[in-house]
């Protein structure tokens, strides 16, 4: 999952009447938009590009990184957050035709939103972009694979690798991803459903377990780091179920080459959605789709976010019985909260514990949203 478009209640989205004089929009509602609905149905590497007839759509990167010191520990945590956002204005085959359209036009609405957690300084870094998907500012494509927001970008450099690059005036990173297993297809092939109504579904895919290794820069300092990323991929034509206020997100990395991703959507009466779901992936690629069921996850502890004033779980004890799984966990920082065109936590993370008996440890990464506000349908 990642976070869903909206504008939270005294919050501002930068103005840009020429972007909104030249983006179409005529009103179309989203059940014009083409909707997930058949399992199986995620090619590669054609989905590995955009699907500009599905309403939203998604490419998330996210990884836990430490400096390259010789003596482990001297080593320094990092960790990154890089997404990419697509949001279809109308329907593909509805755009207005005009004569002679200019190259600004376009559809399509880029958003993209970097961070880097410094662990060891205990600080947290934000940015947010805003482009349309004409004239070459911004957009995707499958082969070669190529996601784009003006100078920030995630690239294929060669078969498996991926180049991400983006900077502020405060933080950069220039980092490469390679391949170490086929992409982990969710729920049911590809098909992740998010509620009971027909369509509210996405088709949803990671790149997990990615061997990372680049430099990250903060400020006149510049760090060589390596570790580990977490792709996921989603697009949809779908919204939260009545009722729904936000989610917990969990992607994480095992010591031993297994990883774990579980979404559970929160309701106004305290209950878990019952689409809420996960998988477990062992180390050899293969994949355990998980209900909401199967897993317990309490909250063992809160941090108050000084900024939104929003409360959010701070430690976390996680069971899963049907893989024998017990793990604990923690940010690796409180304050790991995003204030940009919309509030919510998106941060590095650590869990420890057994699985079948052995212990293990992770890191990874966590998401919460609607806790400084419910998220609007997309």
């Amino acid at each position: 999952l990642a976070v869903w478009f909206r504008r939270p209640s005294g919050a501002t989205v930068p103005a840009n009447a020429a972007l909104e004089s030249l983006l179409v929009d005529d009103g179309r509602t989203s059940e014009e938009y083409t909707r997930a609905t058949i399992p199986g149905a995620v090619e590669f590497p054609r989905d590995l590009g955009p699907h500009d007839d599905y309403q939203t759509e998604w490419w998330y990167y996210t990884g836990n990184l430490q400096t390259k010191d010789a003596d482990s520990l001297s080593s320094r945590d990092f960790g990154y957050q890089f997404t990419i956002f697509r949001r279809a204005l109308n329907p593909a085959d509805e755009v207005l035709e005009v004569e002679d359209p200019s190259e600004w036009r376009s559809n399509q609405l880029y958003l993209a939103h970097f961070t880097i957690s410094d662990i060891a300084e205990d600080e947290f870094y934000t940015a947010e972009r805003f482009s349309r998907g004409g004239a070459e500012l911004a957009g995707a494509q499958a082969e070669p694979y190529r996601v784009w927001l003006e100078d920030w970008s995630a690239s294929e450099v060669a078969p498996g690798v991926v180049r991400i690059q983006a900077d502020t005036d405060e933080v950069a990173l220039d980092i490469t991803l390679s391949e170490t297993l086929p992409p982990v297809l969710h729920g049911d092939g590809g098909l992740s459903q998010k509620g009971p109504e027909p369509g509210n579904a996405s088709y949803y895919y990671s790149i997990i377990q990615q061997q990372t290794s680049g430099q990250l820069a903060i400020g006149e300092e510049t760090f060589d780091v390596q570790g580990l990323s977490w792709k996921d991929h989603e697009y949809s034509t779908s919204a939260l179920s009545p009722g729904s206020t936000g989610w917990d997100w969990f992607s994480l990395q095992l010591d031993n080459g297994t990883a774990l991703m579980l979404f559970q959507i929160r309701r106004e009466d305290g209950s878990i959605e019952p689409y809420s779901s996960g998988s477990f992936i062992s180390s050899d690629g293969a994949v355990q789709s998980l209900s909401h069921e199967a897993w317990q996850l309490e909250v063992l502890d809160t941090w108050e976010s000084p900024t939104s004033g929003a409360e959010y779980p701070a430690r976390w004890q996680l069971r899963i019985p049907a893989i024998d799984l017990a793990l604990e966990g923690r940010p690796l920082m409180a304050d790991q909260e995003l204030d940009v065109s919309t509030i919510y936590w998106e941060g590095a993370s650590e869990f420890s514990g057994t699985l079948a008996g052995e212990r293990v440890a992770a890191r990874g990464y966590v998401e919460m949203t609607g806790y400084a506000g419910t998220p609007a349908p997309s």
